[in-house]
């Protein structure tokens, strides 16, 4: 069995993590620039976990100007095995209204302002991100979401959009007639990088308030959607410490592959990758540069 360490990323209203024993503040370099914020790293449930704020302490950074691959870079750099990412949308659908949570297992990325690989000029990668999202970690947060009674849909496509402006009401109904369930902006790239890092991830999407389609939706006011993120944000907890013991240990080996997906996805031969990108890739992909060419050169 491998011990697993687990990353959890706290989108809107997620700044911290309360009742990690040990925890520490953990500055860590990445070769892809500057993360979001540092480590807070610790025990919660007995299991070691790493917690990363998406937009920083304090809220400082918008989705499109996150540094994705730093953020992802860096919990892999650690050595997290796995990602819990807690996301604030809106709704897509009548039925899952604020405070309802999502595992979703499909997104739609409708985002163009961001680095979505860690691969390209000098070493390019063909990474599958089918099924985005590692059914183990959604079966688990499922099946703790109902010990907890907590109201959840498992399954759900997340519309990932640019921002930092919300969808027009033309855009809301294309993407319900798309069949979306939920809409927000920070999920895409990171899942598809988390798993060219080879990461298991899975998203609780949690619904702050109906999007633009909804004919309420203009009768919203920010406290209350404020009065939803923080009641969201304390069942997010519960449910992190209901589903950690769940995910104490595991096989050595994935069994849906998320922690072998780089195993056949590099198109450009040894001889004609760029040594500089190598070196940048030393901690997302060295298991697989390591296996195919013996060494990965030193800066």
């Amino acid at each position: 069995m491998l011990e697993p360490m687990i990353g959890i990323i706290g989108g809107s209203g997620v700044y911290d993590v309360e009742g990690l024993e040990g925890a520490e503040w953990v500055q860590i370099d990445s070769t892809w620039g500057i993360a979001s914020d540092a480590l807070l790293t610790g025990v919660l449930c007995g299991t070691r976990c790493v917690f990363l704020p998406r937009h920083g302490r304090g809220h400082a950074l918008s989705p499109s100007h996150l540094n994705y691959r730093a953020n992802i870079d860096v919990l892999k750099r650690i050595g997290c095995t796995e990602i819990i990412a807690l996301s604030a949308v809106g709704s897509l659908r009548e039925d899952l209204s604020p405070g309802h949570f999502v595992f979703v297992d499909q997104f739609v990325d409708r985002t163009f302002a961001r680095e979505k690989s860690f691969f390209g000029e000098g070493c390019v990668a063909h990474v599958s991100i089918a099924d985005p999202v590692c059914a183990r970690l959604g079966d688990a947060l499922a099946t703790s979401a109902q010990a907890l009674g907590l109201g959840f849909t498992r399954g759900g496509i997340y519309i990932a959009i640019e921002g930092p402006q919300f969808s027009t009401r033309a855009e809301s109904q294309l993407y319900r007639g798309w069949g979306g369930t939920v809409i927000g902006m920070t999920n895409m790239p990171e899942a598809k990088l988390a798993r060219e890092a080879e990461l298991c991830y899975a998203t609780v999407a949690m619904v702050t308030d109906f999007d633009c389609w909804h004919p309420s939706h203009d009768a919203v006011t920010v406290d209350q959607v404020v009065q939803v993120m923080r009641h969201n944000t304390t069942n997010a907890m519960r449910l992190l410490r209901a589903c950690l013991p769940h995910l104490k240990s595991r096989r050595p080996a994935c069994p849906h592959g998320c922690d072998r997906a780089l195993e056949h996805a590099l198109i450009t031969p040894p001889a004609h990758r760029d040594v500089t990108l190598l070196r940048k890739l030393d901690a997302v992909a060295g298991r697989v540069l390591r296996a195919k060419d013996g060494s990965i050169p030193h800066s």
